[in-house]
């Protein structure tokens, strides 16, 4: 992912770290996920074996 963003991964895992307590806050937690990417091609091919989600409309 950090790669796809062009950040390193430690300023990606701070993201999330500043990420979640604002979630809870909200109720939304979100399990780890056990998926590893280490190429933009894996995080294609995961998408496209994957069934879309609906996303939430803002409150």
């Amino acid at each position: 992912m950090a790669q796809l963003f062009g950040v390193n991964t430690s300023t990606l895992t701070r993201a999330v770290h500043q990420v979640q307590p604002l979630l809870a806050e909200h109720g939304c937690t979100i399990p780890p996920s056990t998926a590893r990417f280490r190429t933009p091609a894996d995080i294609t091919a995961f998408l496209a074996n994957s069934s879309p989600t609906k996303i939430k409309p803002a409150r």
